[in-house]
């Protein structure tokens, strides 16, 4: 079998790439505004229907989505056989083909890419795809569907439903049928997976408070529109934001990129919570989570990504030890650079933890590298990897005593409670609400298993940031050569000071990120520590430095 070549033009002439614009695929895939994507979703058809033929006919998914983005934003990625993100070596074919100026270019990169990939045509191609509830999305769709069909791919359209339940479907489709089978491959199978792990964790405990879900007028709304029935009465759920109709309502003054960039509640839930109850928020495509609830003077207080991290990796810990298999099963946490300095002092004491550069691709990398692996970025998207061997390890092991029968049964259901092929933030939600549980925290207590240190984030303008190069997972600089001994200089002179500076891998800023014992210090901090990073290759000539603040 050889390419159609034919049918390739044919379809590709539909879809010509707007000039003078690149694109870049990078962790988020591409993602930029909805009106220039067209020739960037066919381009990622084919190249999705390539990937799968490379892999033997093994099912490759497809999200079209803009998460956390405005609702003019739109995007998309691919995702590999077994739920995670796009090897690392085809993120450059993905960018290559997406840059093509025209067709004959087009179809010479395709036919580079069949060569140097050793790509077997004559291999079936089987892709499933998904979009979020943008209105962009439904024309994004028929252009990445015109790009399977010029390479004669299979296909599924699991329709408008959340990034998770995508990564979710492929594993389960990849699966089915094998010892390793992950689940029904349907949503309504997810749903049913989730929930009777749940039930099963929570049963015996107290009743669980009613609990505000925030879903950022986008596609979990739709989610947890499943899930309430199913879970009956194990826990209430209050769903606000969940308006998925109204133009430019997705994203907007609410979700989990809202309450961690502003630091507040959205003013929608501002009459829902009282003092002492909590509440949580998704983004847009239902893959971050964050909670919050108001103390008892009604002050708002942020549970992060970092505190999710801790609360469920000491949990885990406790029934590792609990069931007798502490000598067989090693949990660890990986974080970046931007986890609070508090957080990484908690799990320290308590577990391995390791730091890697910015990139959910990173952290699920690392992860895997542990028996069980914990990963959550301070921005609410995370999740717990068991490793084949710790899951084997969990089904062969005889207990000895009732209380490690207890704790093995609760590790076996936390692993078909925990969607393990990316950050979920319904998955998350539940899982958050076990542990609560089982330990009776309130919001209270699990914020006070430790004190975030201050911290500020700051950017700085600059010509090129290319000239930014960083080392030990971004924490310091090698270049420019001097920078960081000064930024060093600086810290020194703060209680529990810390700072590190990277460059921002889709604009030319510099992002600075400052923490000191004081929320006055670290503001100060980052102020200075910007100064300098002006100071050293000229910043925006515009910029005041008091406006870095």
């Amino acid at each position: 079998m050889s390419l159609n070549v034919n049918e390739l033009r044919r379809l590709s002439d539909l879809h010509p790439k707007p000039r003078a614009i690149q694109f870049q695929y990078g962790t988020a895939g591409f993602r930029t505004v909805a009106s220039i994507l067209d020739s960037t979703l066919f381009r990622v058809g084919v190249l999705a229907a390539l990937r799968s033929k490379r892999l033997d006919g093994k099912t490759i998914g497809v999200m079209v989505t803009a998460s956390h983005n405005p609702e003019a934003d739109n995007g998309v990625k691919l995702v590999d056989p077994r739920g995670e993100m796009l090897e690392n070596a085809w993120e450059s074919h993905a960018t290559a083909l997406a840059n093509a100026p025209n067709t004959p270019a087009l179809i010479e990169a395709v036919e580079h890419l069949v060569k140097v990939a050793k790509i077997d045509l004559n291999k079936p191609s089987r892709v499933v795809y998904a979009r979020d509830t943008r209105p962009s999305g439904a024309s994004l769709v028929r252009a990445l569907e015109d790009g399977l069909k010029a390479i004669g791919a299979e296909t599924r359209d699991a329709g408008v439903t959340t990034t998770p339940v995508l990564h979710y479907l492929v594993r389960a489709i990849n699966t089915k049928g094998t010892k390793d089978e992950y689940g029904p491959d349907s949503e309504e199978g997810y749903v049913a997976k989730l929930t009777a792990a749940f039930k099963k964790l929570i049963a015996g405990k107290a009743a669980i408070p009613l609990l505000v879900v925030d879903c950022a007028n986008g596609v979990g709304a739709l989610a947890l529109q499943k899930f309430i029935p199913a879970l009956g009465n194990s826990i209430t759920l209050h769903s606000v934001n969940d308006d998925i109709s109204t133009a430019g309502a997705l994203n907007n003054a609410c979700g989990a990129d809202f309450v961690k960039t502003q630091q507040k509640l959205p003013a929608s839930l501002e009459s829902l919570l009282h003092p002492g109850q909590r509440g949580c928020s998704f983004d847009g495509d239902a893959d971050r989570l964050m909670y919050f609830y108001l103390d008892e003077r009604g002050r708002f207080r942020m549970l992060d990504g970092d505190k999710i991290a801790s609360l469920v990796a000491a949990f885990i810990v406790e029934l590792v030890k609990s069931a007798g298999l502490e000598d067989k099963i090693k949990v660890g946490v990986v974080q970046t650079a931007y986890a609070n300095g508090a957080s990484t002092k908690y799990l320290s004491e308590r577990l391995p933890v390791k730091c890697v550069p910015t990139g959910v691709k990173h952290l699920h990398h690392a992860a895997e590298h542990y028996d069980v692996g914990v990963y959550f970025e301070a921005n609410g998207h995370g999740t717990v990897l068991f490793s084949p061997e710790t899951q084997q390890a969990l089904r062969e092991h005889q207990p000895a005593i009732p209380a490690q029968l207890t704790a093995l049964t609760h590790l076996l259901n936390l692993n078909d409670l925990i969607n393990q092929t990316v950050g979920d933030a319904v998955s998350d939600m539940l899982l958050v609400e076990v542990v609560l549980a089982h330990k009776s925290y309130s919001g209270v207590e699990w914020d006070s298993l430790y004190v975030d240190l201050p911290n500020r984030l700051v950017k700085v303008k600059v010509a090129n940031r290319n000239v930014f190069k960083t080392e030990d997972a971004e924490r310091r600089l090698i270049s420019p050569p001097t920078l960081q001994a000064k930024i060093d200089e600086l810290v020194r002179k703060y209680e529990d000071g810390r700072s590190f500076v990277r460059p921002s891998g889709t604009e030319d800023v510099v992002r600075v990120y400052a923490e000191a014992r004081a929320k006055s210090q670290a503001d100060d901090l980052a102020f200075r520590v910007a100064g300098l990073v002006y100071d050293e290759v000229g910043g925006d000539p515009g910029l005041r430095p008091r406006e870095f603040l």
